[in-house]
């Protein structure tokens, strides 16, 4: 939750001298903003409950390979588990994928306004977006992605009680820990995605009792905003 970034080729290079497979979780980043093959991955994996649906209406994944690699590692994998896309989940996932490039170059630019109004808020301590230039990374999201994404994390002062009073006073953002809707979505990383993690590994990551993820939606990136200060109000 804490959008730091992998160098993709700088990576690559390192793994293909040892003779290792590149395999890449590009979710977050999504197909539009990320081309980790050309970028040395060999293998590319997406949930595609996420940008791809854009809609929460279905569980699903993709593993994006070679012909070689599909046919010889990945399909006797599937065959022996049993693990496939339900023919409904994919039809629906394959009309999702008609309007990706508008949803995500929309919700990115959201994104970026969203992370500039929360920098300039007297309650928030941190605002995480690669898009910003703030971001210890910024220079190369610019120049793997050309974008910040789709996601923008910030942390509340004071801590977990203060985050909780303003996800509940939300009225446009909707609790859940999914992304890529549709809709936008607020997550409390430190009680939901990253809960099973010991305090330690919390601390060392960086995912604090006051720390939020916003995965922005399609709303209008004003009304999106409004929503946020009014909660922060009451937090």
């Amino acid at each position: 939750p804490t959008l730091e970034l992998v160098d993709i080729r700088s990576v690559s290079e390192i793994a293909h001298k040892a003779g290792a497979l590149v395999i890449c979780d590009n979710v977050f980043a999504t197909p539009i903003f990320s081309r980790a093959v050309e970028q040395g991955a060999d293998v590319v994996v997406y949930s595609t409950t996420k940008h791809i649906d854009g809609q929460g209406r279905a569980l699903g994944g993709v593993v994006c390979g070679t012909r070689d690699f599909v046919r010889k590692v990945l399909e006797p994998y599937m065959k022996h588990t049993g693990g496939s896309m339900s023919p409904f989940t994919a039809w629906m996932h394959l009309n999702g994928m008609a309007t990706l490039d508008l949803r995500c170059r929309a919700m990115a630019d959201s994104a970026l306004t969203v992370a500039k109004a929360l920098a300039a808020h007297g309650k928030i301590t941190r605002v995480i977006y690669p898009g910003l230039e703030s971001h210890p990374q910024h220079a190369l999201a610019m120049a793997q992605m050309g974008s910040g994404g789709t996601l923008v994390t910030f942390e509340i002062a004071g801590g977990k009680e203060a985050a909780f009073r303003f996800m509940n006073a939300l009225e446009i953002a909707k609790i859940s820990n999914n992304l890529g809707d549709a809709k936008s979505i607020a997550t409390h990383p430190a009680t939901t995605t990253h809960q099973r993690l010991p305090q330690d590994q919390k601390d060392l990551l960086g995912i604090t009792p006051g720390l939020i993820r916003l995965s922005l939606g399609l709303e209008d990136a004003d009304d999106v905003i409004a929503d946020l200060e009014q909660a922060l109000m009451v937090a």
